[in-house]
């Protein structure tokens, strides 16, 4: 296999149909994302309303994610990957019921809220499961020398659905509202669900199987915590995601202050993940084994500078560049860390530590929804991006001068071909 091949993970079949289903499970989710967040904030007016909605997948998210890595370790990922695809597909159908229950009016607008925000916590009890599991999954369809590109395949098609998703989301709000739009995502999710049984079950590379939940969680955090590289770089995601981002915001900033619609909101969203997708192809051609920690810091630091444009911004044109350039920089440094994570990781570990990667940044994506609604609402929502941008700086220069070993980090030496 070259070196340079940036086909090199789509040679493997089953690798094709994973990134099939996790375009189709990602657009959906995608789409259901935009939906929930503009139904609620037009139930509500309300912009903590959707900090609520954060904090309802976050709570559940991060707590059972430890707890998720250890079973995810233990059990076969295939049937694993199918269950949580199968629980999902409930979700979605249920916002579909509800919304349905609310355009005829058959239920008063509180419990169809509560019940939303009930059904958004159990996608934070699925989203525990399904980041160790397609981390593991992962590993196993395609060869180590091709780990760092099947994680920019994958990272990309992650973007690509996210780009779609956003973006055809608000328009079909606007096209045919948000009930339809729920019953367009319900039938995505089957879809995904009917095509994972084209991958074969795999084995179990956790051999401990005697091993306590107790002591499997405490040999995988001290994993993560004593290598300063993976430490470092899930910290430098976390914050900028954390704070950084604004994603949870956009309907305050189309609807109050750019005066932009649903549409305008689906093209925010699209923005983000638009320059993200288009740099992360470009990754498969362009290899960031070389120099890697240096490029991971100047990516962040990309993306800080990028969303204090945006919050500061009051121009649509603008606010759009601002989104697709800090997309630019995401793309990089999502790349980066999940090369990283895969070169890194021993296989009977992939759960736990796909676990804590969910715990640091993918639960800080709900985590961050939250702080983003309260600081909106106490600074008004483009002061509160600008200080996030600003934290997200101060961040990178920290761990940039603190962390030797992730600034100095080259990635060629860890890949053996």
């Amino acid at each position: 296999m070259s070196k340079n091949d940036p086909y090199a993970a789509l040679r493997f079949r089953e690798f094709n149909i994973f990134l099939l289903v996790r375009f189709a499970l990602v657009f959906g989710w995608s789409m259901q994302f935009v939906v929930i967040e503009w139904q609620v904030y037009a139930m509500t007016n309300d912009e903590l309303s959707l900090g609520i909605i954060g904090l309802c997948e976050f709570l559940p998210a991060f707590f059972l994610a430890p707890i998720a890595g250890h079973i995810v370790d233990k059990k076969e990922k295939r049937n694993l990957f199918t269950l949580c695809i199968a629980l999902f597909s409930l979700i979605s159908f249920g916002l579909y019921w509800l919304t349905s229950a609310y355009v005829e009016s058959t239920w008063d607008t509180n419990p169809i809220l509560f019940c939303i925000y009930g059904l958004v916590f159990f996608g934070g009890i699925l989203r525990s499961f399904f980041g160790p599991t397609i981390f593991s999954l992962i590993a196993l369809l395609v060869p180590k020398q091709a780990y760092p590109n099947a994680a920019t395949w994958s990272s990309s098609t992650w973007k690509g659905a996210s780009v779609f998703g956003a973006l055809i989301g608000g328009f079909l709000i606007a096209w045919i509202g948000v009930h339809y739009t729920l019953g367009i995502i319900f039938l995505l999710v089957m879809l995904a669900l009917v095509l994972v049984f084209q991958i074969s079950k795999k084995p179990i590379l956790n051999t401990k199987t005697e091993e306590s939940i107790k002591e499997s969680l405490k040999v995988g955090l001290r994993f993560v915590f004593n290598d300063k590289v993976i430490l470092g770089a899930l910290t430098l995601d976390m914050i900028a995601v954390l704070f950084g981002g604004a994603v949870a915001i956009f309907a305050v900033f189309a609807k109050d202050i750019l005066d932009a619609g649903p549409k305008g909101f689906g093209i925010l969203n699209a923005a983000l993940s638009s320059g993200s997708i288009i740099t992360m192809l470009a990754t498969t051609y362009i290899p960031i084994t070389r120099d890697t920690g240096k490029k991971l810091l100047v990516s962040v630091l990309g993306f800080g500078f990028c969303m204090i444009v945006f919050g500061a911004s009051k121009l649509m044109w603008l606010s759009v560049l601002a989104l697709f350039f800090s997309g630019v920089f995401d793309g990089v440094s999502m790349v980066i860390r999940q090369t990283i994570l895969q070169l890194k990781t021993p296989d009977e570990m992939r759960g736990r530590v796909g676990a804590v990667n969910s715990m640091f940044v993918g639960s800080s994506n709900e985590l961050g929804a939250l702080e983003s609604g309260i600081a909106a609402r106490l600074f008004g929502a483009p002061l509160a991006v600008v200080l996030g941008g600003s934290v997200t700086l101060l961040t990178v220069a920290f761990i940039g001068i603190k962390n030797k070993p992730l600034r100095e980090l080259d990635l060629r030496r860890d890949i053996q071909y």
